[in-house]
């Protein structure tokens, strides 16, 4: 029996040794996997970069308000473009006349603008904005 004794408490201090050695392995699975792994990165931000060109101050200093004094202009960054120039006002449908029908010649029309001179309408429904190629000027299929 003193054979028995001997080999149980070899058994007995192994299985301690033996969850401290499966612990240590799996500690150290664990450590070196999350180590193998590259961190997520950031995206980067960009900087905004501003040209300096800017001369002017933001915002303007300040004047003092005197109501009797001059009108003084306010300094702009820089002077506004005038304006395009103004398109042809948009004349609504009602308003532009009709040509006139010629007798037994269901596409042609007179023009409205220049009297016994006509105008071909074939294809256009009544109603169509067509121009006179007279005067450039438009009028409405009858």
């Amino acid at each position: 029996m003193i054979g028995n004794e001997s080999d149980c408490g070899y058994v007995v201090r192994a299985i301690p040794l033996m969850k401290f050695s499966l612990s240590l392995a799996l500690f150290t699975a664990f450590f070196v996997a999350s180590c193998a792994e590259e961190p997520p990165q950031q995206p980067r931000q960009r900087v905004a970069t501003y040209s300096p060109t800017q001369t002017q101050e933001y915002p303007p200093p300040q004047q003092p308000f005197n109501p009797n004094g001059p009108i003084q202009p306010t300094p702009q960054a820089a002077a506004p473009s005038p304006p395009p120039p103004a398109a042809p006002t948009k004349v609504a449908k009602g308003d532009y006349p009709y040509g006139i029908p010629v007798p037994g010649k269901p596409h042609l029309v007179e023009s409205p603008y220049s009297p016994g001179k006509y105008v071909d309408v074939e294809g256009f429904p009544p109603g169509t904005e067509v121009k006179d190629p007279y005067t450039d000027k438009i009028f409405l299929v009858p």
